[in-house]
């Protein structure tokens, strides 16, 4: 009697398969791998996004294959900061989206006056141009001394870069044009001194600001926030991610807290019935209960 088994092949053998599909498959397990050898969960982020910046490291890199990659990633730790830097969003400019920072200043502020302290938390935050931006409209609407910013992003290069406060000069022309139309009061040029190549930004505005990592893919919530700022993240997470992360900012916020989503992010449901807007046409919301 023969007890071997007979396993049916697949219509097309494995060498078949279009390259496009080799390539998604070994992305999986290289994202997969990053999660399984180091923590880093990425398994939620857009692949599209992904694929973009794999491409990119291959080439800068001269690997052949996303697999030469994921042996590197497993053989060789180093290399792992520099991909997750990759993999970490960093599009970002000071008072981006202007018309954002002018309703924060002039529907936000007003309710943030009223409270004898504000915890603030920039998740996310990247390289610091939003934080700066935070702190230097606080200062000018006289509620900074009152207030403590906790800046986060899952990438602890972008975080040393935020700490310094230190941004190329030939960006400031762009900062100072979204400054005024945000509402700005002074010259922009008296918040930072010239170093060479780059604008160092007044450390007094840093001395109200904890800078730390945090993965919104897994970490949990660490403190009560009156106000919670997201911008342009979420845009790479899958539906599973945006809902773990409102859940996340839903838990963190206290009553009648803040949150602020970028110009191309949306409220989800179930999580939209929790909020209500603050400012038509911009996406800043007040949680309702």
């Amino acid at each position: 009697m023969d007890n071997q088994q007979h396993f049916d092949l697949p219509d097309h053998t494995l060498d078949e398969l279009p390259a496009n599909e080799w390539e998604d498959i070994e992305i999986e397990l290289l994202i997969e791998g990053l999660f399984r050898a180091y923590g880093y969960d990425f398994r939620h982020y857009l692949r599209s996004s992904l694929r973009r910046r794999i491409r990119n490291r291959m080439y800068m890199d001269g690997v052949q294959t996303v697999t030469g990659m994921l042996e590197k990633v497993l053989h060789e730790p180093d290399y792992v900061h520099k991909l997750t830097n990759d993999f970490s969003i960093k599009v970002t400019e000071m008072f981006r989206d202007p018309s954002f920072f002018r309703a924060f200043r002039e529907r936000a502020v007003p309710l943030l006056d009223k409270l004898p302290e504000i915890r603030i938390w920039h998740a996310g935050c990247s390289t610091g141009e939003e934080v700066y931006s935070m702190a230097i409209l606080l200062q000018e609407q006289g509620l900074l001394e009152k207030a403590r910013i906790y800046a986060t992003d899952m990438s602890e290069r972008a975080i040393e870069q935020a700490k310094e406060g230190k941004f190329p000069l030939k960006r400031m022309q762009t900062f100072t044009k979204n400054y005024l139309q945000a509402g700005g009061t002074k010259e922009f040029s008296a918040y930072y001194t010239v170093e060479r190549d780059y604008a160092i930004f007044d450390p007094s505005l840093a001395q109200h600001v904890m800078f730390a990592q945090h993965n919104l893919a897994t970490d949990s919530t660490f403190n009560e926030f009156h106000v919670i700022l997201c911008r342009n993240v979420m845009i790479y997470f899958n539906p599973e991610l945006q809902d773990r992360v409102h859940r996340l900012f839903h838990e963190s916020l206290t009553k009648a807290g803040i949150l602020g989503l970028g110009s191309m992010e949306y409220l989800i449901a179930p999580w939209k019935q929790h909020y209500e807007e603050l400012a038509d046409g911009e996406r800043l919301f007040v949680k309702k209960d």
